[in-house]
């Protein structure tokens, strides 16, 4: 959604600016830095070698991508460099590469869950003030789009479709036809994902998948309100 659309109201509008800065100097970074120690891992450096295993988020930035990102909600990164022919196993290193980016997007929701579930609870177990409650609403609601965000970006980066990490890792393990069918019509797939996407058809059960992970997290932390329940 247009960041413009918020205008008629200040309070939501910084919100979204904040979220949109985060995705673009933290959430992606951290996305792309995964692929680039999972490939410095698997044998290849060429990322290390262009300065992108670093969680710097200028070397990932992509002044296009971060424009977009910021002013329709949708963008991207750089994408990190690998040469799959430098992997000690081809197969592994090109499947562990590629998911290492939507991996690291799942383990920062967690975390985020996992601080999530305390925040949640601060209130029932302590007696707070107004303000206090206001200012934990927000730190709340930042922790929440944290965790949406990350989960939204394993989701659609885990899409088996080019340039999407899905795709990779799919090639990894398919076999030769599959392999073969896939390259020859790769624009063509990609120009009817871009419909799609376009038109909002795949918003239904990106959502589906992204609400089933946040409720997997939510019930895998559990223990955390017990612990909370246990002290307080």
């Amino acid at each position: 959604m247009s960041i413009l659309s918020y205008l008629d109201n200040p309070q939501q509008l910084l919100i979204m600016v904040g979220i949109r800065l985060l995705i673009i100097f933290t959430i992606l970074p951290i996305h792309e830095y995964a692929h680039a120690y999972a490939a410095h891992k698997m044998g290849d450096e060429t990322a290390y070698m262009n300065g992108r295993m670093t969680l710097n988020p200028i070397a990932h930035l992509d002044i296009f991508g971060a424009i977009f990102l910021f002013l329709f909600g949708f963008g991207w990164a750089k994408p990190v460099p690998v040469n799959p022919r430098n992997f000690r196993n081809y197969k592994r290193g090109t499947a562990i590469t590629a998911a290492a980016g939507p991996l690291s997007n799942l383990l920062c929701a967690a975390i985020g869950m996992f601080f999530l579930r305390i925040i949640n609870y601060i209130p029932v177990c302590v007696a707070i003030t107004e303000s206090t409650y206001n200012a934990l609403y927000y730190i709340f609601l930042a922790v929440y789009y944290f965790v949406t965000v990350n989960l939204s970006l394993a989701v659609f980066n885990l899409i088996p479709i080019p340039p999407l990490d899905g795709s990779r890792i799919l090639s990894a393990y398919a076999p030769y036809k599959v392999n073969a069918w896939l390259a020859r019509y790769q624009r063509y797939i990609y120009i009817g994902f871009l419909i799609l996407l376009l038109l909002g058809a795949l918003s239904g059960p990106m959502t589906w998948l992204v609400n089933l992970f946040y409720n997997g997290l939510y019930y895998l932390f559990f223990w955390v309100e017990l612990i909370m329940k246990a002290i307080f």
